[in-house]
């Protein structure tokens, strides 16, 4: 993966990103996806409004990671999903929910 050098105005040159720097990237896109849709929907996963639902928090969490591994074990999404950044939300969630630090 590269990314343009702004840096040096007098050669626009592409440079190599470092794993470790696409692995900070990753992870931010996942952080900003993540604090986007809780405050967009609440805390619908670490504290779900429960209307027909009993289940915890944590079994809830569960059952989405359980659809989101179906839907790449078939080979389905839908169109515009990213089953993959939405799993490794999931697996956020659920480390957040068992009281991760």
């Amino acid at each position: 993966m590269t990314h343009t050098d702004y840096d040096n105005p007098r050669a626009l040159r592409v440079v190599e990103r470092t794993t470790a720097e696409r692995i900070a990237a990753v992870c931010d896109e996942v952080k900003e996806m993540l604090l986007q849709k809780n405050a967009a929907y609440g805390d619908s996963a670490t504290a779900p409004l429960r209307v027909f639902s009993r289940a915890n928090a944590e079994e809830q969490i569960l059952v989405r990671i359980d659809d989101k591994l179906s839907r790449i074990a078939r080979g389905k999404e839908f169109d515009g999903d990213d089953t993959v950044l939405d799993l490794i939300g999931y697996l956020v969630l659920l480390r957040v929910t068992r009281g991760a630090k």
